[in-house]
């Protein structure tokens, strides 16, 4: 579409949105501290990135104007029907975005969230898709200790607030859980652990990353961590035998599959001991990929992977009891296997 025309697009969505608006908006402040003005009733909310959507699905399916991206083969049985097909507008933020102007405006929603980091560079991008496109943009900080509050705030802004409770209600009951389980371990009892993702496994998150935030709420050791303070950062194979981690979680099945009789990596404790663990990822990830509400699975899940013997659960009624309540699907006995095979350790 040439600018020319592009601009005079914006300017009358722009003038629609005000006028249909009018009086009808109120003030919320988001986590970035940005006072905007959003619609009373919201009923169409496009998600600027994976967090921001697995949310979205969780609370309020209906409002959605489409997936950040395209569901694989694989995802869509974990998805209720009615939501699979959605249209694909991409994503405004992270990685690979790949949505624009044109796809936003294609949308016509009501909202733009956006949910993970909140720093100024975030809020920059919010403020300059909400000028271009005059739809109100917010954020909010995803932090895994703030889920139940996250679940809240956003259900009061869209009017679910009954939903929101119900979701916000188990993610206080898991996360208490998991922090009973890790404050009743000794701090010298605690594992060193390594995440490994990518084909190869050499891909982590060092310290602070919001990918290895789980290990941390689950009082576990971060091997990379003295590697300094960062995002996701590739490191060697020496690098991890340096470390010698007691657990690595895997993000990729196919590292997953050969770590076991890869030579090198057979020297390290987690795999002479049989402790390395296959993160579940469909629909989306256990423990990340992407950071979002979708790691209150790991409550349950990570804590049994860490502390065996310490946190008994019957992680098949659990991951039924998710599924139903965040991904709106009832799983069967074989899905159930499909997510959980290789997830309790090296067979």
């Amino acid at each position: 579409m040439p600018r020319q025309i592009l601009s005079i697009v914006v300017l009358l969505v722009q003038f629609l949105w005000l006028s249909a608006a009018g009086a009808q908006t109120r003030a919320f402040v988001d986590d970035a501290g940005r006072t905007v003005e959003v619609p009373e009733r919201i009923e169409r909310v496009m998600a600027a990135g994976p967090p921001a959507s697995v949310l979205l699905y969780a609370l309020a399916p209906d409002k959605m104007t489409g997936w950040v991206m395209k569901l694989t083969d694989e995802m869509r049985p974990f998805i209720g029907e009615r939501w699979r097909d959605l249209p694909v507008h991409g994503r405004l933020t992270g990685r690979g975005g790949t949505a624009n102007i044109e796809a936003v405006l294609a949308m016509k929603p009501d909202l733009i969230v956006d949910v993970g980091s909140v720093d100024a560079t975030y809020a920059s991008l919010a403020d300059r898709v909400q000028e271009q496109t005059g739809i109100p943009y917010v954020l909010i900080d995803g932090r895994f200790a703030r889920t139940a509050e996250i679940l809240r705030t956003f259900g009061d802004l869209l009017g679910e607030q009954e939903n929101a409770d119900a979701l916000a209600a188990y993610a206080e009951d898991a996360m208490a859980r998991l922090d009973a389980v890790a404050a009743g371990v000794p701090e010298e009892n605690r594992p060193r652990v390594y995440y490994g993702r990518g084909p190869q496994g050499l891909e982590t998150g060092l310290s602070g990353s919001i990918n290895i935030e789980m290990l941390e709420v689950a009082g576990a050791v971060n091997v990379a961590a003295s590697a300094g303070a960062g995002g996701i950062a590739n490191v060697s194979i020496e690098q991890v035998l340096a470390w010698n981690p007691d657990v690595i979680v895997a993000l990729d099945p196919g590292f997953h599959a050969a770590v076991r009789t890869d030579p090198m990596w057979s020297q390290v404790a987690a795999v002479r001991n049989g402790r390395v663990y296959r993160v579940p990822t469909l629909p989306f990830g256990w423990f990340d990929s992407p950071p979002g509400v979708n790691r209150l699975m790991s409550a349950w899940w990570l804590a049994g992977v860490l502390y065996p013997g310490s946190a008994d659960v019957d992680l098949a009624a659990k991951t039924r009891e998710f599924y139903r309540l965040f991904y709106h699907v009832e799983l069967g006995d074989r899905q159930i296997d499909t997510l959980i095979d290789g997830a309790q350790g090296m067979k």
